[in-house]
């Protein structure tokens, strides 16, 4: 693919998991990623790819985690919201070193570091070429960030989510697991719900494909994936209509 083709999408949202920011440590936000990450951003803001970003806070703290050991649900995902303000702000720090205007917008009003999160708003940034970080999820407990992705690409009119994992596609089983394990090119919401298959939960599933927003399912481990995505190369599983 020439670096004069146009891309296939005109504006994005990629969804990243909080774990991918730990890289081979344990705990917390590897600066090694955040850049690299920052990196195959800004490949994808020279082709003139409007950008915005949901990322989750495992790394830091799991909800769902803390409510199982017996903490109070709701408590356990404030914390976990409060946990993707701060893989937010490191992700901002890490694309402005990179020289790309971002704003990170919170569904949880906390001014002295963020904006709130305005729909208008946040179309305008995204219109200006500015990269926009969502954080605290919906700003609701009892949702992922998986809904809060699907959620923020249907407002700011998102032509496709980047799901980005540790593997290359969505297989019929685990890969790391099952070496007899086959991968979808492509694949239907109902059959992803149907089958259970861990892509995004059901409640942000369900919502894209009553909106029939595509999800593309890749790999972001490998450099310039997320500019072959864009590009329109066959890169992850799709899953559509």
């Amino acid at each position: 693919m020439s670096d004069s083709a146009a891309p296939t999408y005109k504006r994005i949202l990629l969804k990243l998991s909080g774990e991918a920011l730990m890289g081979d440590q344990a705990y917390g936000v590897d600066p090694a990623v955040t850049t690299r990450i920052a990196h195959d951003v800004a490949e994808i803001r020279a082709h003139g790819v409007e950008t915005a970003i949901v990322i989750g806070g495992g790394n830091i703290f799991r909800g769902l985690t803390a409510s199982a050991r017996g903490m109070d649900r709701s408590t356990a995902d404030y914390m976990g919201m409060l946990a993707t303000i701060i893989n937010a702000l490191a992700l901002q720090d890490a694309l402005e070193q990179h020289g790309i205007a971002t704003r990170v917008l919170t569904a949880i009003e906390m001014r002295a570091v963020a904006e709130p999160f305005i729909r208008r708003r946040a179309i305008r940034h995204l219109e200006k070429g500015r990269v926009v970080v969502f954080a605290a999820g919906t700003g609701n407990p009892y949702f992922t960030t998986d809904t809060a992705a699907a959620l923020r690409a249907m407002e700011v009119r998102a032509e496709v989510i980047l799901k980005a994992t540790k593997v290359d596609g969505i297989y019929n089983a685990d890969p790391v697991t099952d070496k007899t394990a086959a991968r979808y090119d492509r694949i239907s919401y109902l059959q992803v719900l149907q089958d259970r298959l861990q892509v995004m939960d059901a409640t942000a599933i369900s919502l894209c494909m009553d909106n029939r927003l595509p999800i593309v399912v890749f790999n972001m481990n490998e450099p310039g994936n997320i500019r072959r995505v864009v590009m329109g190369e066959a890169v992850g599983t799709v899953v559509t209509a």
